[in-house]
């Protein structure tokens, strides 16, 4: 799904005053339904992540930190099976997962004889069973199980949707008979910085040559897009020349103006390959 910055500021100007929440989300579609689901998850996703980087310090002092922590001993003393932690997260506008993050480093600073690692933490948050407190363990699992944009269980999703996507890619290379190096191939090779894929033999999308395609199962929006050229894209033009990046739950049109310098944007895999042979693929 392409968008122009005009849709796209439209749909980002309707989360401001949203939670992040699932409820929001079917909102979201029911406000904008020629949007696909996934489209508008993916911008959800992305445009709640700026608001949390935006305001992630002042909820890291250590006021705040103390306040947090009271008020969640306050509230479990109260009811400990009441959704406190996730309550509290909602109501100060921070991610459950994360909330979650900043009382167990709390909690085990007061419990524990040294400062908590970060693998102890992380270990933790991905099963909180190992939490040596059952409340505060239950309180963890119900911000992890509610968050749609933070925490492990939203990484493996992101992980597992990604390698999807990029199986799909191989699985259409393979269809259309191209010959490629992927990603592991490369890094065997010596290369530490590769695309998802490097086409043996370049092919023409649109006119333009293309040497190497990346999958991103996300939406490219001016900010990730632009991090992604700057960290990623511009190092593979010019390690291999021009290339295809795939968004494929959509982007914003204006951004894919890139072409004549070597970097095309596309929402699917291309219909209209061309071979050095000059047959359609």
């Amino acid at each position: 799904m392409i968008l122009t910055k005009a849709q796209y500021d439209e749909i980002a100007q309707c989360l401001v005053s949203v939670p992040p929440t699932r409820q929001s989300l079917r909102k979201l579609k029911q406000r904008f339904p020629s949007q696909s689901q996934a489209t508008l998850l993916s911008i959800f996703s992305q445009e709640y992540q700026k608001h949390i980087k935006r305001t992630h310090a002042k909820h890291h002092t250590s006021e705040a930190i103390e306040s947090y922590y009271q008020r969640y001993l306050n509230g479990v003393e109260e009811n400990g099976a009441a959704p406190v932690l996730l309550e509290l997260a909602n109501e100060v506008e921070y991610a459950p997962s994360l909330m979650a993050r900043i009382i167990l480093e709390r909690f085990l600073q007061e419990h524990e004889e040294a400062p908590p690692s970060k693998s102890v933490i992380n270990s933790m948050l991905r099963d909180p069973s190992q939490i040596p407190d059952g409340v505060l363990a239950n309180q963890v699992y119900q911000c992890i199980v509610n968050d749609c944009c933070y925490g492990p269980l939203v990484d493996c999703i992101k992980h597992a949707i990604g390698h999807e996507h990029e199986v799909l890619l191989r699985d259409l290379l393979l269809e259309k008979n191209l010959s490629f190096l992927d990603e592991d191939q490369l890094r065997a090779r010596g290369y530490d910085k590769t695309p998802d894929f490097i086409l043996q033999v370049p092919v023409a999308v649109e006119g333009h040559i293309i040497h190497w395609i990346e999958s991103k199962a996300s939406f490219g929006d001016e900010c990730s897009h632009h991090a992604y050229l700057h960290d990623q894209f511009w190092s593979y033009w010019n390690r291999f020349g021009p290339g295809l990046v795939i968004y494929w739950y959509g982007f914003i049109q204006e951004l894919d103006c890139n072409r004549e310098r070597g970097i095309l944007l596309h929402a699917c895999f291309p219909t209209d390959i061309v071979t050095l042979c000059h047959s359609v693929a």
